[in-house]
């Protein structure tokens, strides 16, 4: 038994994103087992253990919730009694999604009493079912940031490595009196509302723009932007569909707080913990959305958008009704975030949060920050705007790291995401949110050209065709696939296709990418002349992204480490990167992600680009 905790924990990851495993008792990872492992057990109490001792000092509750895993409730139990034993205040809040426990967290951390101190959230987003995992953080309404995981980690592993962590987990398991563990579950009830009632508020927050319980000034436009918003879809009718697949989401703000914007939903498989398909919102897992919107569309032509989530509910994946195609139709991920930035941007212009003087130029200092495999359309979208890029590597916690750092260096930054997964995050908040998503895109839809408190100006598609030099497509009926269609034009590889993933042998990354560069200079000058030089492509430029950092120009590609590595490609003159190819081992996953990105709708470089760099991926683990 003593040596079963080891094994287990050797086919965990523990990274910021969460610490992963199969937790399922019989290790298949598509079981839908509720029971879990004694070794599994002891972890999830070691894990809580370590947790409450970094929060020494501070004062108020652990908020614990969960998504709909089966095996999140023999989780959470665990948790529960270790971080009692610990001497801990709990607060449980069952089913949450996850943006919903970190608004809650954020509002009982800064209600001026400091009723809590952090959070543990149960889940693994969107691997499969067998798999779950802890996510920890604090008030700041996000995870621990790479260099927090980190130490977490290390007390994590210095408990799993005392001879006698078996007993004093159990001990922790043991010594919870009973008593105030029937108390913390009767108060699930009442903390479910709670985090309900805290998430609606920031929600409204989030997609106002506008802080809603401070000054009265701020209450005022808070309700005046949603009257505008509500007026406005009174005109234009737009219906909205869910696919929650069984999601935590399921059991979130989504059926009231949809249509109390104005907006007509309807939703598919709401029960929670009935997970009928994949849980990743990629690919094959929006087909019921889309079928389901389209058939409403076919009803009721108000129907236009559609959206499934993961297990956790912090990311969704779109769908829409395609008038050009008369269909409705899937959104890549990339698209997603793309259109959720010509939205925020725009919407800062209409807001006068982004100025500009009389020659066009930004007077306000203002970034995105977005994740390494990000498209580099952002950047085309963010040049229109006078707006700088910044990136992280992969990983949600190392993207917000990246805009509090910014931020401090005085720019504003209202939006941020993983661009590779659609995952779209939204200052204030600090976690991937489809209600966010959705925010967005509403408020492209309906803050249109017109008065607005009685002075003339322009809504935000015109806003954002005026600066991005596409003035003369803009209409007045305008739709969503108009927008779609003014996108920047990139061809990206699909961060779930097959072809994004590569089975790497090798531990040893550093290793690893140091036999890519020599692969790579052997097949620059053939390539450079075959593929790239018909592009106007002839110079590159190696990057190398480790957690909220960015080294560019590196000499040495094992200096990005476990880190993302890309490589950009542009002319001679050095004008702006125009492809781009990528790498990096997953911090929740047993897979080797890369993806090559190139401007233009056609295809063709893009698949050159990404065979070329799948060769290269296992060449170079050969020869590790």
């Amino acid at each position: 038994m003593d040596s079963e905790p080891d094994e287990a924990l050797s086919k965990m990851i523990l990274s910021a994103s969460g610490w992963r495993g199969i937790f399922a008792e019989n290790g298949d990872e598509e079981s839908a087992s509720p029971g879990i492992s004694e070794a599994h057990r002891i972890i999830a109490t070691a894990a809580a253990k370590v947790f409450s001792d970094y929060l020494a000092g501070a004062e108020g509750a652990v908020i614990v919730g969960r998504d709909t895993r089966p095996t999140g409730e023999a989780i959470a139990d665990a948790v529960i009694r270790s971080l009692l034993s610990s001497g801990r205040e709990v607060r449980y809040t069952g089913i949450t999604a996850a943006p919903e426990i970190m608004a809650f967290v954020r509002s009982e951390g800064n209600a001026g009493c400091n009723t809590a101190a952090g959070f543990i959230y149960i889940s693994a987003s969107h691997n499969p079912i067998g798999h779950n995992g802890i996510k920890f953080g604090l008030t700041d309404g996000g995870v621990l940031d790479a260099h927090e995981n980190a130490g977490l980690v290390s007390a994590f592993n210095a408990f799993m490595a005392k001879a006698g962590r078996v007993d004093s987990a159990k001990a922790l398991i043991m010594d919870a009196g009973e008593v105030e563990l029937a108390r913390v579950y009767a108060g699930e009830e009442n903390n479910k509302k709670d985090a309900l009632s805290a998430y609606r508020e920031f929600s409204s927050e989030v997609i106002s723009g506008l802080k809603v319980n401070y000054q009265l000034k701020a209450i005022s436009n808070n309700i005046q932007f949603f009257i505008t918003l509500q007026r406005e879809l009174q005109n234009r009718p737009l219906g909205i569909v869910a696919d929650f697949n069984g999601s935590a989401r399921a059991a979130s703000i989504d059926s009231q707080f949809l249509p109390s914007l104005g907006l007509r939903f309807r939703c598919i498989n709401d029960r929670p913990g009935k997970i009928p398909h994949r849980i990743i919102p990629e690919g094959e897992s929006l087909e019921p959305c889309r079928s389901f919107l389209e058939e409403l569309h076919n009803k009721d032509a108000s129907f236009i958008l559609g959206y499934t989530c993961d297990c956790d509910g912090d990311r969704g994946n779109l769908v829409i009704w395609d008038d050009s195609e008369q269909r409705a139709r899937i959104l890549e991920a990339q698209e997603v975030f793309a259109l959720a930035c010509v939205a925020e941007l725009s919407y800062l212009v209409w807001k006068g949060d982004l100025l500009y003087d009389t020659q066009g130029n930004a007077l306000t200092k203002t970034a995105l920050a977005v994740n390494d495999p990000t498209s580099l359309r952002v950047d085309r979208i963010a040049g229109a705007f006078g707006v700088s890029v910044f990136r992280a590597e992969v990983g949600e916690a190392n993207v917000v790291a990246l805009a509090r750092k910014l931020r401090e260096q005085g720019y504003l930054v209202r939006i941020l995401g993983e661009g590779s997964a659609g995952g779209v995050i939204i200052h204030p908040s600090a976690v991937r949110d489809p209600i966010d998503t959705l925010g967005a895109i509403l408020k492209l839809l309906s803050i249109r050209s017109g008065k607005s408190e009685g002075i003339e100006k322009q809504g935000l598609f015109e806003i954002w065709v005026r600066l991005s030099g596409q003035i003369e497509t803009y209409r007045e009926d305008f739709g969503l696939a108009d927008i779609i269609a003014s996108l920047p034009a990139f061809v990206t590889t699909g961060a779930y296709t097959e072809d994004a993933l590569l089975r790497i042998k090798t531990k040893d990354h550093s290793l690893l990418k140091a036999n890519y560069q020599k692969i790579f200079l052997r097949d620059w000058e053939e390539k450079k002349a075959n593929l790239l030089e018909p592009y106007d492509l002839t110079e590159w430029e190696a990057i190398a992204y480790n957690g909220a950092e960015e080294q560019r120009n590196i000499n040495r590609f094992g200096e990005a480490g476990r880190g993302g590595l890309k490589i950009e490609f542009s002319g001679i003159n050095e004008r702006t990167k125009a492809a781009c190819i990528w790498m990096r081992g997953s911090g929740t996953e047993d897979v080797f992600r890369v993806m090559a990105d190139a401007e233009g709708p056609d295809s063709r470089l893009e698949r050159a680009l990404i065979k070329w760099q799948r060769q290269m991926g296992l060449e170079a683990d050969c020869l590790c």
